[in-house]
């Protein structure tokens, strides 16, 4: 009896230990599988330095899916898990509640923001809470500095200015390394080859802006900003830091002027929100419409297209729009 017992817990525990060997290596993408570092981000421009530089000494997974629009992202009971296993959790503080919330509650240790790598900055691009009526026209004004409110957010859109993007690129290096030193040769070199591209995409922004007939471009959300600054061009956005919200007529007017004072040739729109504002505007005017990816999400999880790509693809069409030389 008594070995008929010991058998019976032997089993037990030979199960118990099989069941906690497959949990760990399970095909959930924040599980440990393979011995990769689990980390996730929690939308596509983290995505991007965390597949790059983690090459293939990590196990990523995003929040937010391709298609989706970033800012209105609500999470799954799945991706809250998720959040909880991983070993590292890459996200902008501020950008996602959801998210911020989700780290708060379960991943307090793991959770890695990145907005003081970024040197986030109010630009004075989100009017969206100024009283009605209450004019933008000199802070879109070519001339102006844009206008700094104290009570308006920190403008998150970091990754559309290279330079800024690559302080994050070597951030989240960084925490890489410090999070898996075994791998952490492999993350240097790969983000160093990183580092390398984005600044030379920072160099082809330089030299193809550098002179343009127009300096004023206007988008149908105010993602632009430290583009715009980085390399002397003035950004108007139709809607503020939202890309969904519905702009007042008196903004729609205010856009409107503009375009016709400063001799604008085009109204740009992006892929994840509808066009239809944009493509009013331009008809109203007599202007052309044309994609400016804020690259917040790709479009389709199969797209061969990556930050870099679209970077370049923004670049050719700002100087398109603006009769750069």
């Amino acid at each position: 009896m008594r070995s008929s017992l010991r058998a019976v817990v032997a089993g037990a525990t030979a199960l118990a230990a099989a069941l906690t060997l497959a949990g760990c290596g399970g095909d959930s993408p924040a599980g440990s599988g393979g011995g990769k570092l689990d980390v996730v981000t929690s939308f596509y421009p983290l995505e991007f330095i965390a597949r790059t530089v983690g090459g293939d000494a990590v196990n990523v997974t995003t929040l937010t899916a391709p298609g989706v629009e970033p800012h209105d992202l609500e999470l799954t009971p799945k991706q809250v898990g998720e959040i909880a296993e991983a070993k590292l959790v890459v996200y902008e503080k501020g950008l996602q509640p959801a998210v911020d919330e989700a780290i708060e509650q379960n991943a307090k240790d793991a959770g890695f923001d990145i907005a003081p790598a970024a040197k986030l900055e109010n630009t004075g691009a989100d009017f969206e809470e100024h009283e009605e009526g209450e004019s933008h026209a000199e802070e879109d004004s070519p001339s102006a500095k844009p206008a700094a409110h104290s009570d308006e957010p920190l403008d998150p859109h970091f990754w559309l200015d290279p330079v800024r993007y690559a302080g994050v690129i070597q951030a989240v290096t960084d925490k890489l390394v410090e999070a898996d030193g075994a791998n952490a040769e492999g993350y240097q070199a790969r983000a160093k080859t990183l580092l390398g591209d984005v600044g030379k995409l920072d160099s082809e922004f330089k030299t193809g802006l550098a002179n343009c007939e127009l300096k004023t471009f206007v988008t149908s959300h105010q993602a632009f900003a430290y583009l715009a600054k980085r390399y002397g061009l003035t950004m108007v956005g139709i809607a503020g830091f939202t890309p969904d919200a519905e702009p007042a007529p008196a903004r729609i007017k205010e856009v409107q002027d503009i375009v016709k004072a400063q001799h604008v040739t085009t109204i740009f729109y992006e892929e994840l929100v509808s066009p239809k504002v944009a493509e009013t505007i331009a008809r109203d005017v007599g202007v052309k419409t044309a994609v400016l990816s804020p690259i917040e999400g790709l479009s389709d999880a199969n797209s061969q297209e990556t930050y870099l790509t679209l970077m370049r693809e923004n670049l050719q069409e700002l100087r398109k729009a603006n009769s750069c030389a």
